[in-house]
């Protein structure tokens, strides 16, 4: 596994912009609406065949996300993607955003009116990818 490149986390910063353009009005009416939090991909790494697997945080929503290499595509992407991580196999979906982006998305936590600011949920997201990276048999380190 290598660490992501500087174009890669200008890609992820962008599709994190992109995404906030499109909800943004809609995640304000949500039930659990947090204004202290905004929209950002965090802890992302490679996975597999030039995907990048990592976390997307929103002012409502913690997700689990699979970014697609869009220049080594050779098909068009499917509606739904089983991602299967040491911990398990994960249903996503399939969005389309302006822009030519893609992704796949879960829900993994729902409702983050808790959180106090960014970092929190910087750290909320760096537990979720850690848990979800570890063998389902493995305990909690």
């Amino acid at each position: 596994m290598y660490t992501l490149t500087a174009d890669e986390y200008a890609s992820l910063a962008e599709l994190a912009k992109v995404y906030r353009d499109v909800h943004l009005p809609s995640m304000k009416q949500q039930e659990g609406w947090n204004p202290r939090l905004g929209v950002d991909a965090l802890c992302f790494q490679h996975h597999g065949a030039g995907n990048m697997v990592g976390a997307l945080i929103t002012p409502c929503e913690l997700w689990l996300v699979v970014v697609p290499d869009h220049a080594r595509l050779t098909e068009p992407l499917v509606d739904t993607l089983t991602l299967t991580l040491p911990s398990g196999a994960y249903q996503l979906s399939l969005e389309r955003l302006p822009g030519g982006y893609g992704l796949y998305k879960r829900a993994i936590l729902r409702n983050l009116e808790e959180l106090e600011n960014m970092q929190e949920a910087a750290r909320l997201a760096q537990q979720m990818m850690a848990r979800l990276m570890q063998p389902a048999d493995e305990p909690d380190a």
